[in-house]
């Protein structure tokens, strides 16, 4: 189930283990009672939890006040810790927006409900799960905390919650979640919950314009206070904020938070939004009390004492009688007394080892069956009938990208003919590389296996902060968290493309911490390469294909596979191929598109020059396979890393530095791409790009 967390599951159920979970109050458990000092304040609390542990809150006045006032005294809490200095960071408060916190996430009530939440996610998160002391033993970087410290006040994880920090980020996995739920005929739906800053974001709409698309149910919630971090919106937006939601076709609403009815109406909007299984866009008006953090509020005193005066929460204490008011104050404050001795109790979070990598789910795959390749058949072919196998033997599998529909079948055919065959499965999208990115995220975490394509190598850019902040950060902070996502792309040059589509990318992407970066050859069983990266590894990948090899024969000729190590991560699925003499002269490394040009600068070598050439060929560029690729080469005397892609600070660099460290004593030489566009020109990128001519003179130049 996506967002679950085994490993600190004691903590996230904190509050919700004890007793059967219909009609049971809320109350912190027994250690928490002891360390409390105290018996259990929760329980006079009055909240009763459905089946899943979500806090059940209701419409009138008596009990909104309760909750709402709840989340004001933790935050208030937070903030009296950090000036204690027992939290370190930062935190974004949700003071003044209460109501706006609750009203959505209270209305969430069935269980596949999803709600990704932002920086401003504490009303958000204390809402869907009533984990007070995990909430706050997170945000003081403790042991209880929910996520066991490694999210901090701004990434938390529950059940189907999910916060981030990147303004945004999160509206394409949104998008994902939405279209899973559409795919299963799930009665679940889900919330994306952004600030009004949020609006200059261009991956918002894309992920509204995919959600309208796709007729997916979801609901983008826009908190809108009236002010960035200190900019005034008004010097920010331009246009409505609900002519945003109506641009895309979405069903729009907007209510005040100070507006008496405002939870009934909020609950009423949701309800419609399910029923039609149609995307919705609700502004919900708001100010924010606090600071944007802990202390860079700019605003003058009469603003300040105008919101105050507006304070919906207090507006709600008034509609009851002074004692019930004097009871739910006293209780809240004697819970989050008790919340406040239990994450003080609570050990700072500690590592036995410091991870050498995210990639900790080591349980062993099946093996796949795997498609049965015609003597003969390309590189295109092998792909192709690689994700045909897949559709016909795993209902998760989908295929994700732009133009990928019959009779096209993507910009190089390698998916021509599966969209006929598997109707609804191969899914050609909108030109939004960072929105279907995101999307591939949420369909991996809610269970499915995307293969998305990208048609060109060099639209990776629009894709990196997906990756590089959402997509392996899930499995590294969140144990037993899998994204197995796979994102195919044709790269390269010697087609006359130009500097936009000729580029060779994956030293910018073998730097992201976390992704596993796959370029085969034609000397690799790529349809193999493709299956087990699909079934057999719970991590993104990023696969790489030279588009010159689409037209080139699979053909193994006289490689050998290296033997992986055991210490080597995914080298038994991503192998490395070598041949060539046993006690060489020099050692080519090479990979993908520029293997070929390798192998006809080692015949050369051999024949005119007589000297004894090895050919190392990874498939696996990172994580690196440094117990088997780096100390074979090691060993020898002479090495020379041939790369397409830009040479410095790239694979070659790294290869380069884990040969020293492994102790190489010989002479090395990179040869790669200067750090300059690629031209059009034919003649021009003949020039630019490495050839068996240049790769022949370089390595006699080491004699």
């Amino acid at each position: 189930m996506p967002f679950a967390q085994p490993r600190w599951l004691m903590y996230i159920m904190r509050m919700f283990i004890a007793e059967p979970m219909m009609s049971e109050t809320l109350k912190i458990n027994t250690r928490e009672a002891t360390l409390a000092g105290e018996s259990t304040p929760w329980a006079q609390l009055r909240f009763t939890r459905n089946n899943h542990g979500k806090p059940q809150i209701g419409l009138d006045p008596e009990n909104l006040y309760a909750f709402g006032h709840l989340i004001r005294l933790t935050e208030q809490l937070i903030l009296e810790q950090f000036s204690r200095g027992l939290v370190s960071g930062t935190t974004h408060t949700c003071l003044g927006q209460e109501l706006t916190a609750i009203s959505v996430i209270r209305a969430l009530d069935h269980p596949e409900d999803a709600v990704l939440s932002n920086h401003r996610n504490h009303g958000h998160f204390l809402a869907y799960s009533g984990d007070f002391a995990g909430l706050v033993a997170e945000i003081m970087g403790r042991e209880a905390g929910v996520c066991g410290g490694w999210g901090g006040s701004q990434h938390l994880a529950y059940r189907h919650f999910h916060s981030n920090g990147v303004q945004g980020g999160m509206m394409g996995i949104g998008a994902g979640l939405a279209l899973a739920r559409k795919l299963r005929g799930s009665g679940g739906i889900v919330a994306a919950i952004i600030g009004d800053g949020t609006l200059g974001q261009g991956l918002l709409y894309e992920a509204m314009n995919l959600a309208s698309v796709w007729k997916a149910p979801l609901l983008v919630v826009v908190e809108n206070n009236g002010i960035a971090q200190t900019t005034d919106s008004r010097d920010t937006l331009g246009g409505g904020i609900e002519a945003r939601g109506a641009a895309f076709g979405l069903h729009t609403w907007r209510f005040a938070d100070d507006d008496p009815g405002f939870c009934r109406k909020v609950a009423a909007a949701v309800s419609e939004m399910r029923e039609s299984r149609r995307p919705g866009f609700l502004v919900l008006d708001t100010r924010r009390m606090g600071p944007h953090s802990k202390g860079d509020d700019l605003r003058g005193q009469d603003e300040l004492d105008t919101i105050r005066e507006r304070d919906p929460l207090a507006a709600l204490a008034r509609q009851l009688p002074s004692a019930t008011c004097e009871t739910i104050e006293a209780n809240n404050r004697a819970f989050v007394e008790s919340v406040r001795l239990t994450a003080n109790a609570s050990p700072e979070a500690t590592l036995d080892e410091t991870p050498a990598h995210i990639f900790t789910l080591h349980v062993e795959q099946p093996l796949p069956g795997y498609p049965v390749m015609a003597a003969g058949s390309t590189v295109r072919q092998s792909l192709n009938s690689a994700l045909r196998h897949l559709l016909e033997t795993d209902s998760r599998t989908l295929l994700i990208g732009e133009d990928l529909h019959d009779p096209y079948g993507g910009a190089f055919k390698v998916t021509q003919g599966l969209s006929t065959g598997f109707p609804g499965r191969v899914i050609s999208t909108p030109i939004s590389e960072a929105g279907i990115t995101g999307a591939t995220i949420g369909l991996s975490l809610d269970g499915y296996l995307p293969v998305m394509e990208v048609m060109f190598a060099d639209f990776l850019s629009l894709c990196m902060d997906q990756l590089f902040n959402h997509a392996v950060k899930f499995p590294g902070m969140f144990r037993d968290v899998a994204v197995p996502l796979v994102i195919r792309t044709p790269c390269g040059g010697r087609r006359g493309y130009g500097p936009t589509h000729s580029q060779s990318p994956e030293h910018l992407f073998t730097a992201v911490p976390g992704l596993t970066v796959v370029y085969g050859s034609h000397r690799h069983n790529l349809g193999e390469l493709l299956t087990d990266a699909v079934l057999r590894w719970r991590y993104p990948v990023l696969f790489l294909e030279h588009k010159l090899l689409y037209g080139e024969k699979i053909d193994p000729a006289d490689y050998l596979t290296l033997p992986a190590a055991d210490d080597d991560v995914a080298a038994h699925l991503f192998p490395t191929l070598l041949r060539g003499a046993t006690d060489p002269d020099v050692t080519l490394v090479s990979y993908g598109g520029m293997l070929a040009v390798a192998e006809a600068a080692a015949r050369r070598l051999e024949d005119e020059e007589e000297l004894a050439v090895e050919i190392v060929a990874p498939s696996l560029l990172s994580p690196l396979p440094r117990g088997s690729m780096i100390r074979h080469l090691a060993m020898r005397s002479r090495v020379v890393i041939v790369e397409e892609s830009h040479h410095e600070f790239g694979v070659s660099a790294e290869i380069a530095a884990a040969m020293l460290e492994s102790g190489f004593k010989g002479q090395l030489l990179r040869i790669g791409t200067p750090p300059i566009p690629i031209a059009s020109a034919r003649s021009l990128e003949r020039s630019i790009l490495p050839d068996e001519q240049s790769v022949v003179e370089q390595v006699l130049e080491l004699f």
